[in-house]
């Protein structure tokens, strides 16, 4: 059974329905302390819950079909005691198209390429006020998973592979968010296949659930998230809805939990009585397992009302803590949506998305000296934006990259040939061109969610037409330029020696094209680091299977496991070029030694070499030689993005907690800090450490 635990009061930040915060004509008089908007939040949820009756709090416990066009999913109102209901909607991305027109922000392995948290709590804040003025109060997002594998069809959704990246990314939108609206971490836990997403049994042993798995998610509770979304799948063969271990040991007990988790969407919930017990609090969309059947199991005894008193409280507290009791006041969403300064953010976000992972001189593209440009491929005049299932959005427009190409080029001829198959004209039209500029990648008919889109993806190779396309258009044009566009990695390895430049733009949102041609003319200098792996062949990673049942996640993914193998990947981890060169120099460390609750400060200066400008993140890594332990040849522990002008140099500080370097120890069940000789890489990427440093942490 579940504890009450306090926590910090999280921003005030949730729009409720006018009218019915505070209308408590037929209260009870001992319990209107609720109404006492001085009174702790604790005291009044405990006078709330005391006033209800059984079928009242079981009402605040499952959704309810609202069917008035608002694209929100909401629970039941409670007019007695003046209780409003959660509204509910989906947000990755921007609002769901459900909702109307609402700015659509690059995906999140784009803004997981920023390497940026400051601007991630930026567009959660953003995100999160646009919902607010739709009349929503839950935000469900951000989607945190880890990518295990990049054949997800949800790989667009998360930020990347790395669990210390993803955490950092997510805790920081979550605090932009909930400035607005309660937000939703999801999909709690292990969610990664979408095939089988809604019966596969993944397995995973203690050391791998505890410190691959589950760190990120602790790093959303750390930053006070209110409310968690139970995954599909099946952990160790519990659903996730009513996974005791997950729920009530781990997120509660370990964690300290206070918020509310909610199941996802119609199959979420498979249960009454273990859900209840297991600490499900809401069942979402609608009453099918809660409602009358939870009714039913507390008078029969089989689901303790301490239980259900629980769940509600933690609701309560969600509806007091968050100001949606008490009547948040709503947004203008003629304001908020699609504001110059919302799409302005999201042309930010996608200029420092881009990753230019090839450049032999290519770009930037001058205007003065450059004649003509050819623009090729269908995907250079579509609006692509992404998935179109729950993170689907609609926007009044969307620049596509040849609109943007267009709009900023200046004197140069730009010709449009935004398709597939070309002609003995465009070909030619291609080699009398100073440069070809090819768009390729996936679209939602290649990958998405499971039933409403494509699922996961068959493959990590671009289309055969893409293919082609391609080495079509560099053998009639030496300066090809090849823009990618998906969710993440691809397999080049058939074109990339045959190009001048390529750069993934991911799925760029309603400014992308602007931001793309930003790019490709030195407009704007890229920065964007990779938050996931491009292998030269999907062999050199684990096996992806996606419709298996069970599946086991081992140790290591992504970058850990290509280490462990000795794999040499096309683009590792945290790669991404510049136009700019910088250098990293004069590491040092504030302690040659440190207790294993103290922490590190590392320095090291960074040089912008060149005459331009530019960011360059700064990336630290860990390894620990002589573990008694299997650990990850290296290990991402810390991250700034830092902005220099030209020769300019910076000193860059990290701080490393020693407690980040523990790994579980299933004997003790604890985390435990070995006494080791700790070895600091810092650089540009996971391959690219030039920088090394090392202290000790003594026995004891």
């Amino acid at each position: 059974m579940r504890t009450p635990r306090s926590g910090t009061l999280a921003s005030l930040a949730a729009a409720a329905l006018s009218g019915l915060a505070g209308c408590g004509a037929s209260t009870p008089p001992e319990a209107k302390v609720f109404l006492d908007r001085t009174a702790p939040v604790e005291a009044r949820a405990e006078a709330l819950l005391s006033a209800m009756t059984l079928e009242e709090k079981v009402d605040q416990m499952h959704g309810v079909r609202s069917g008035d066009g608002s694209g929100l999913s909401g629970t039941p109102v409670n007019v007695r005691l003046g209780i409003p209901p959660f509204r509910m909607v989906d947000g990755m991305r921007g609002l769901s198209a459900g909702t109307g027109v609402a700015t659509t922000f690059p995906v999140g392995s784009a803004r997981g390429a920023t390497f940026d948290p400051d601007l991630e709590r930026r567009v959660g804040e953003a995100i999160g006020a646009e919902a607010r003025s739709r009349g929503a109060n839950v935000l469900l997002a951000p989607t945190m998973n880890l990518l295990r594998h990049p054949r997800w069809g949800r790989a667009q959704e998360t930020y990347g592979e790395d669990t210390f990246h993803v955490g950092a990314m997510a805790a920081a939108f979550v605090e932009g968010a909930q400035e607005n609206v309660i937000a939703s971490a999801k999909h709690f836990a292990l969610y990664s296949i979408e095939d089988d997403r809604f019966t596969v049994n993944v397995q995973a042993d203690d050391r791998t659930l505890r410190e691959v798995y589950l760190p990120h998610f602790k790093r959303a509770v750390q930053a006070g998230v209110g409310s968690v979304m139970a995954a599909y799948n099946q952990v160790n063969g519990a659903y996730c809805a009513e996974n005791a271990p997950l729920l009530s040991e781990i997120l509660d007990g370990d964690w300290g939990f206070d918020g509310f988790v909610e199941s996802d969407w119609t199959f979420g919930t498979r249960s009454t009585v273990p859900s209840a017990t297991a600490g499900l609090d809401v069942e979402m969309p609608a009453a099918h397992y809660y409602g009358r059947p939870l009714v039913d199991a507390v008078s029969s005894g089989a689901v303790p009302v301490a239980t259900v008193d629980e769940a509600v409280r933690r609701i309560l507290r969600a509806k007091l803590r968050f100001g949606i009791y008490d009547g948040v006041a709503a947004l203008d969403p003629s304001v908020e949506i699609e504001s110059a300064a919302h799409t302005a953010l999201a042309r930010e976000a996608e200029e420092k998305a881009i990753v230019l992972l090839k450049n032999d001189g290519a770009l930037p593209l001058a205007r003065a000296t450059t004649r003509q440009i050819a623009v090729v491929g269908s995907l250079a005049g579509t609006a692509n934006t992404g998935d179109t299932g729950s993170s689907s959005t609609r926007s009044s427009y969307v620049v596509t990259p040849l609109q943007g190409i267009r709009a900023q080029a200046g004197g140069v001829a730009v010709v449009d040939l935004s398709r597939d198959t070309l002609s003995a004209g465009d070909l030619a039209a291609v080699a009398a061109s100073d440069a070809a500029v090819v768009v390729v990648g996936l679209t939602a008919a290649d990958e998405g969610e499971a039933l409403i889109g494509a699922g996961d993806r068959k493959s990590l190779d671009l289309s055969p037409a893409h293919q082609a396309l391609v080495a079509e258009v560099a053998a009639h044009n030496p300066r090809t330029i090849v823009v990618l566009e998906g969710s993440g990695a691809l397999v080049v390895e058939g074109f990339v020696d045959s190009v001048s430049a390529l750069l993934m733009a991911w799925y760029p949102g309603l400014e992308g094209g602007n931001a793309i041609a930003g790019v490709l003319f030195g407009d704007v200098n890229p920065s964007g680091k990779l938050p996931v792996s491009f292998p030269r062949s999907e062999s050199q990673l684990p096996p992806f299977v996606n419709d298996q049942s069970p599946v086991t996640y081992g140790f290591l993914h992504g970058y850990r496991y290509l280490d462990s193998t000795g794999a040499d990947p096309r683009f590792p981890f945290g790669f991404g070029l510049s136009y700019s060169t910088f250098s990293f120099g004069n590491l040092r460390l504030d302690r040659a030694a440190a207790a294993s609750d103290g922490a590190v400060h590392a320095t090291v200066d960074v040089t912008n070499l060149s005459g331009v400008p530019g960011d360059e993140v700064v990336q630290l890594y860990v390894s620990c030689p002589g573990s008694a332990v299997e650990r990850a040849v290296r290990e991402l522990k810390g991250f700034l993005r830092v902005s220099l002008g030209p020769g300019e140099t910076r000193s860059v500080a990290m701080d490393l907690a020693v407690k980040d370097l523990a790994y579980w120890d299933t004997a003790s069940r604890s985390f435990v800090v070995e006494p080791l000789s700790y070895t600091l890489g810092v650089g540009d990427s996971s391959r690219n450490l030039p920088l090394t440093a090392s202290f000790q942490v003594p026995p004891g």
